[in-house]
C-alpha cells in the first residue's frame, strides 16, 4: 500500500549573511524548512564552523585542549593560520587580553593584531569582544575600523552597547552579532532595536546563548526551534541565522575538564571532551543552528562527518 509522506509547507525563510570579502566568503541560512528536511524545502547553505583563536594564550585550558594548537598558542597569526588548514570555514578571534582582569589591552592594541591577522588568513573572520559590554564597544569600533572592506561578523551587540557597535559595521561594512540571554522575546526585541539604526535584517546574527551538553542545552534547543518556526512563518525580526558558541560552553563543563586520573568511569579525557563538543555542535544543528563556533580540530573533523550524512537530500 502507498504511503503519502506528510509536508509541512512554510511561507517564509531564514535570511541569507554573507560573511567575508570576495572570492572568500562564506553564507549562513537562506533555509525555507526545518533543519536538514530537504524533501520539505531548500537548505542552501550547509552550517559553517569556526575555529577559536585567542588574542593571547589561555590560561584556563586543559592540556586536552592545548595539545594541538601547542606551537602557536602565544602567536595568533599563526593560530589563524593553522585553523584554516585544519578546515574551519571562518576564524573566530577572540580579544581577550582586552578584559580589565587579563591585560585590559587597549582598542589600538587589540586592533592592531586583528589587522595582522585579517592580513595572514584569507577565510572570514569572526571577531569577538572579551566579554565586558563596555569595553567590547570601545575595542570592537577599533577593530571594525582596522578591518574595514573585509565583511567580517563582529560582537557580540547587546541591549547595552549595540548602538556603538552596530554604528561601527555599518560605517565599516561589516555584520553584527546580537546576543540576548535564551529569550525568544527579548532577541527579537534586540534586533528590532539594531534593525531601527538601518543596518539591514541580512547583516544580523543571533546568538541566543546555548548550554552544553548536560548543563540546559534543552532549554536553548527549543528557544532555536521556536525562533526558526517564527521565521518560517514570517517572523522577520526572528528570520536570521544563529550562531552557537559551543566551544567556550562545552570546555568549561566538568565532564570536558575532569582528567581521567580523577573521573576513571567517565573515560578516557580526550575522547570524553571532544565528543562533549561534537554532541552539544549535533544537537544544536537540529535545532537549527547556522555557524558552530568550536574549539578543537577532532570536534571540526567529527561534526562535519557528521553534517556530510544530515546532508545528503533525502526525496519522498
Amino acid at each position: 500500500m502507498a504511503v503519502t509522506i506528510a509536508k509541512e509547507r512554510w511561507t517564509s525563510k531564514v535570511a541569507e549573511v554573507v560573511i567575508g570579502a570576495e572570492p572568500s566568503t562564506v553564507k549562513l541560512g537562506g533555509e525555507t524548512t526545518l533543519p536538514f528536511l530537504q524533501f520539505e524545502g531548500d537548505i542552501p547553505n550547509r552550517p559553517k564552523v569556526a575555529l577559536e583563536v585567542f588574542d593571547q594564550a589561555p590560561e584556563d585550558w586543559t592540556d586536552v585542549l592545548t595539545t594541538p594548537y601547542a606551537d602557536v598558542l602565544s602567536d595568533p597569526v599563526a593560530w589563524a593560520k593553522k585553523n584554516v588548514a585544519l578546515g574551519a570555514d571562518l576564524v573566530a578571534l577572540r580579544l581577550v587580553s582586552a578584559h580589565p582582569d587579563t591585560g585590559d589591552a587597549s582598542p589600538a592594541a587589540v586592533a592592531e593584531t586583528c589587522r595582522k591577522v585579517g592580513a595572514a588568513v584569507d577565510a572570514p573572520l569572526v571577531i569577538i569582544g572579551c566579554g565586558v559590554e563596555e569595553k567590547d564597544a570601545e575595542i570592537l569600533q577599533a577593530a571594525a575600523e582596522a578591518l574595514a572592506g573585509k565583511n567580517c561578523l563582529i560582537g557580540s551587540a547587546t541591549t547595552n552597547n549595540y548602538k556603538t557597535i552596530t554604528a561601527a559595521a555599518m560605517v565599516h561594512g561589516h555584520n553584527v552579532i546580537a546576543s540576548s540571554p535564551l529569550d525568544i522575546n527579548l532577541a527579537k526585541q534586540l534586533n528590532i532595536l539594531i534593525t531601527e539604526m538601518n543596518l539591514a535584517a541580512s547583516r544580523i546574527v543571533i546568538d541566543p546563548l546555548i548550554g552544553a551538553l548536560g548543563y540546559g542545552i534543552e532549554y536553548a534547543y527549543s528557544i532555536m526551534e521556536r525562533a526558526r518556526m517564527g521565521a518560517l512563518m514570517g517572523d522577520k525580526m526572528l528570520a536570521m541565522p544563529v550562531v552557537c558558541f559551543v566551544g567556550q560552553e562545552a570546555w568549561k563543563s566538568k565532564e570536558a575538564k575532569s582528567p581521567t586520573s580523577e573521573s576513571p568511569q567517565w573515560g578516557d579525557q580526550a575522547k570524553r571532551a571532544v565528543l562533549w563538543e561534537v554532541i552539544t555542535s549535533v544537537a544544536l544543528a537540529q535545532a537549527g543552528g547556522d555557524l558552530f563556533v568550536m574549539r578543537h580540530p577532532e570536534s571540526l573533523k567529527q561534526f562535519n562527518a557528521h553534517l556530510d550524512v544530515m546532508m545528503k537530500a533525502v526525496t519522498y
